[in-house]
C-alpha cells in the first residue's frame, strides 16, 4: 500500500499562508553542513509534515524499494529560478534546489489512519560545487532530526498489509554510501525527479503553474503504477521496476556499468538487459545459475535469485536493503515467465 501524502491543493493552501521565517537559501548554498534538519526551514511545522513555501511534495509513480518504508517527498526550487525540463533525463534544476525525502513506518499498514514514525530524512542540495547528500536521523519524540554523516541503524517493527509482523535493523546510510545509488560517471546526482517518474496528469502541471518548472510538452514520457494492472502491462510495469530500483547502477554510466546488465528504461530488450547473459565474474551472486534471465523461466534466473536474496554477497540491490521485497520479487518473476 502506497499512500500519497499531501494533494496538491493542500499543499496550494499551506502555501498561501506559510510562515516565517522562509527556506534558508544561504545554507542550501553555503559551505556548512547544519546538524538539525530544521535548521532549514523546509516545514512550516517540527515533525516535518506542512511544507514551507516554495517546497513542493510529489510522489512517484513506480517508487524506490527501501524495506516497505513509506516516503515523503519534497522539492524546494528557488524563488526566481526553473528547473529545466528534460524528456529522458533528471532535470536540470537550478543551483540552491533541495530535494526532501523522509522515510517512516506506520505501526501497523492496514490502518490507513496510522500516523507514520519518521526515522530518517535524506537531503540533497544543489550547489554550485555540485550536490551534497545529507543524512538526518529523527529523535525519539519527532520534534527534529540530526544530521548523521556516519549513517546509523534504528530498530523498527510494524505489521505489514497482510497482518504479518516484521522486525529487523533499519539502517540509515552514511554520505559516502549515498554515492552508491547516487553516483553518474564519478558525479552525485538524484534520481526520482523525472518526467516519466512524476507525470501523473497532475504533479507537472502544478510545478509548470507554482513556476517551478520551465515547460511541459504534450507528449511528455510517463510510467506505470509497478503494482496497478490497470496502468500498463506486465511489461511495462516489471521495465518501470527495474528502472528505478536497479537502473541508476544497473547503466552504461552507473557503478555498475561494467557488469553489462543495464536495467534502465530505455534499455532495449536483448542481453544486456539479461536475457540469455551469463555472469561477468564467477561467484556466489549467480546462485550457479546460467543467465540472467532465462526467459520462461524465472526459476533459473540469477536476477530474482539475488532480488530474494539477504546474504550481503548475494543480494540485490546493494545497499538500503534489510527485508526481501516479495511482491516485486513476484512481479519480475511473472514478467520473465511471459519472455520467449
Amino acid at each position: 500500500m502506497i499512500r500519497t501524502f499531501v494533494a496538491l491543493a493542500l499543499w496550494a493552501a499551506l502555501v498561501s499562508s506559510s510562515p516565517v521565517p522562509q527556506v534558508d537559501l544561504a545554507l542550501i548554498n553555503g559551505d556548512t553542513l547544519p546538524p538539525r534538519l530544521s535548521d532549514f526551514h523546509f516545514f512550516a511545522d517540527a515533525g516535518a509534515q506542512r511544507p514551507n513555501a516554495r517546497v513542493m511534495a510529489y510522489t512517484l509513480n513506480t517508487p524506490l524499494f527501501s524495506d516497505y518504508a513509506e516516503k515523503q517527498r519534497f522539492l524546494f526550487v528557488p524563488d526566481g529560478t526553473k528547473a529545466a525540463y528534460r524528456d529522458n533525463d533528471v532535470f536540470d534544476l537550478p543551483i540552491g534546489t533541495a530535494i526532501i525525502k523522509s522515510f517512516g513506518y506506520p505501526a501497523d499498514f492496514r490502518n490507513a489512519a496510522a500516523p507514520l514514525k519518521l526515522i530518517e530524512t535524506r537531503v540533497l542540495l544543489r550547489r554550485a560545487s555540485g550536490w551534497v547528500a545529507l543524512p538526518y536521523v529523527w529523535n525519539a519524540d519527532g520534534s527534529d532530526a540530526i544530521l548523521k554523516r556516519s549513517g546509523t541503524r534504528v530498530p523498527v517493527s510494524f505489521v505489514n498489509a497482510n497482518g504479518v509482523n516484521l522486525s529487523f535493523s533499519y539502517a540509515v546510510p552514511n554520505s559516502n554510501q549515498c554515492k552508491g545509488c547516487h553516483d553518474n560517471g564519478g558525479a552525485l546526482i538524484p534520481i526520482g525527479p523525472k518526467a516519466r517518474n512524476l507525470n501523473d496528469g497532475t504533479q507537472l502541471q502544478a510545478m509548470v503553474k507554482a513556476k517551478m518548472l520551465d515547460r511541459l510538452p504534450k507528449d511528455a514520457p510517463r510510467v506505470p503504477v509497478w503494482d496497478d494492472p490497470a496502468s500498463g502491462s506486465i511489461n511495462d510495469r516489471a521495465r518501470a521496476y527495474l528502472d528505478v530500483n536497479c537502473g541508476h547502477c544497473h547503466s552504461r554510466a552507473g557503478p555498475a556499468n561494467t557488469s553489462g546488465l543495464w536495467l534502465d528504461w530505455h534499455q532495449p530488450q536483448d542481453a544486456n538487459l539479461g536475457l540469455g547473459k551469463r555472469p561477468t565474474a564467477a561467484g556466489r551472486g549467480s546462485g550457479n545459475l546460467d543467465f540472467a534471465i532465462a526467459p520462461g523461466h524465472p526459476e533459473l534466473s540469477y536476477l530474482p535469485f539475488r532480488m530474494q536474496s539477504l546474504d550481503p554477497g548475494i543480494a540485490m540491490p546493494e545497499l538500503g536493503r534489510q527485508a526481501v521485497h516479495a511482491e516485486g520479487v513476484a512481479l519480475i518473476s511473472e514478467w520473465i515467465k511471459t519472455l520467449k
